[in-house]
């Protein structure tokens, strides 16, 4: 249920654009919006946001570890619901950042530190201190990916294949909250996203193609075939095509209040640089930042972008 007329809205803010642009939506319905910006990742530019609407728009500044600092924030400002917008990033939990006894006591009693478990524990304290969180996607709907190809380019039959086995790796590993994107080469995992984020690993995979090309340029001379080892005219002998698709899910019971598959323009810059050729995700479970951007981006770069069904996708 959203807030009600004179009722705040809560922003709990990580880093990127996605903080912003639900503030700008939640502004455009009208609502007051109290900003928990996260000093370890949210941009300093929520000041300068902030400054606009003085009234409308407050801003408060805490520690990643200040779990009861937010409730009390929350509570001295009279939120009652709140969303989550914005990347934390995954390695912050084994960095120096000290949390309060709220958030130690949480950890504590974690069975494993992912973030499923991480924020789902977080958004059960905020609930039992009856603030309740909504869908990071509220007020962006229309941000969500719709189904079929998005760019000039439709993928070939060959990206196509790796878009098949790429989105059964990818549902299992997201399915163990690992990452939730994979980048594939002729039917080859590459590279699997881990902690790093989605950008770093189409920028690994590309890292790793790059240095089988180089070993390729040191490797002797292929003998010349033989009547009994045929060689395909005009064609490198290499068993791994050099061209990557990134496949990027969301879980299979993604809650939608928090970690949703994100992707926008950095994300085909990324690929470029990888040398990556094709980008497939899953259509209403996916938020695309700059849609026009990212797709004029990719048809300069020959990019194919589609979006699948989770329905289509699983057949």
């Amino acid at each position: 249920m959203l807030p009600g007329a004179g009722e705040p809205l809560g922003l709990i803010a990580g880093n990127g654009r996605f903080p912003f642009l639900l503030l700008e939506a939640a502004r455009a319905h009208g609502l007051r919006v109290v900003v928990a910006a996260i000093k370890e990742e949210t941009d300093p530019e929520m000041n300068q946001r902030a400054a606009r609407e003085p009234e409308a728009v407050r801003v408060h500044w805490l520690s990643l570890g200040e779990l009861s600092r937010l409730i009390e924030t929350f509570h001295r400002e009279g939120v009652r619901r709140a969303v989550m917008a914005g990347q934390v990033k995954h390695k912050q939990i084994f960095s120096s950042i000290r949390p309060d006894w709220r958030l130690a006591k949480l950890l504590l009693h974690l069975r494993a530190r992912n973030t499923d478990m991480l924020l789902g524990a977080v958004a059960k304290v905020l609930e039992d201190e009856g603030i309740h969180l909504l869908s990071s996607t509220a007020y962006l709907e229309p941000m969500l990916a719709t189904p079929g190809v998005l760019t000039k380019r439709a993928p070939t039959q060959s990206e196509r294949a790796d878009i098949a086995y790429g989105l059964t790796v990818a549902r299992a590993v997201a399915g163990f909250d690992l990452g939730q994107t994979v980048v594939i080469a002729a039917g080859a995992c590459v590279a699997v996203e881990a902690m790093e984020g989605t950008d770093a690993t189409i920028s690994r995979a590309g890292e790793i193609l790059r240095s089988l090309s180089e070993s390729d340029k040191s490797s002797p001379p292929a003998q010349e075939s033989t009547a009994t080892e045929p060689a395909e005219s005009g064609q490198d002998a290499t068993t791994l095509d050099r061209r990557l698709t990134v496949v990027k899910v969301a879980k299979p019971n993604q809650d939608m209040r928090f970690d949703v598959p994100v992707v926008g323009v950095p994300t085909i810059a990324a690929m470029r640089s990888a040398g990556a050729t094709c980008l497939c995700v899953e259509a209403g479970r996916t938020l695309i930042f700059d849609r026009e951007a990212m797709v004029a981006a990719a048809d300069a770069a020959g990019i194919a972008i589609i979006a699948e069904r989770q329905a289509d996708s699983a057949g």
